[in-house]
């Protein structure tokens, strides 16, 4: 019984490349710019072609790397340094445009009010009477407070005032808060007009 050998041969590409008209390089991007025209026979497959094209110009640019970067030897392996690209490329996103100030930040300019740190924006506040750390507005806000207590102290006037219209103070309380609503709705509409008048 006989163990069957079997060789497989190999053949090493040239490491150099000769072209009629040299490469141009833009090492910072690797990039390699081949001006040769394709010279591609019809008559044979169309991709052995184009990989052995594209085969050349990874090897020049290979070459070019190791030949004219600076190599060092660090803790994490060899690093190749780059120089800066110098082909120019354009931009992926459109050029930033500055934003037209609204009403507020006019308003905010004007009284020298700065934007609120993250810590003020947080929407908490520590309230002493039950040790916990709660919301300052919103759902069960500390400035809903009272709204639902069974209990409210009220002025005798203001009380008498309000009988004799047929209101109470329950009612005045939800219609603020109606009215609160609606005037932020108008305000946000006018700055909706507003905005859309000036990208017009």
């Amino acid at each position: 019984m006989s163990d069957a050998t079997t060789t497989t041969t190999t053949t090493k590409l040239p490491v150099t490349v000769d072209k009629p008209t040299p490469y141009t390089f833009d090492l910072g991007l690797l990039l390699a710019n081949d001006p040769n025209p394709l010279l591609l026979d019809r008559s044979s497959a169309l991709e052995p072609q184009l990989a052995s094209i594209a085969r050349d110009g990874c090897q020049s640019l290979i070459n070019q790397l190791l030949t004219a970067c600076p190599i060092s030897s660090t803790p994490a392996g060899v690093l190749l340094s780059l120089p800066p690209p110098q082909t120019p490329l354009p931009r992926e996103k459109p050029v930033p445009t500055p934003k037209a100030e609204t009403k507020w930040s006019q308003f905010a300019k004007r009284r020298g009010i700065k934007p609120k740190t993250r810590e003020q924006r947080r929407n908490l506040q520590y309230d002493e009477t039950t040790g916990e750390f709660g919301r300052k507005w919103g759902y069960k806000g500390a400035n809903k407070a009272g709204e639902d207590a069974p209990i409210i102290e009220v002025k005798k006037s203001q009380e008498e005032k309000r009988m004799a219209e047929g209101k109470s103070v329950r009612g005045d309380k939800r219609r603020e808060i109606r009215e609160r609503v609606k005037r932020n709705e108008r305000k946000m509409r006018a700055n909706e007009r507003r905005e859309s008048g000036r990208k017009k």
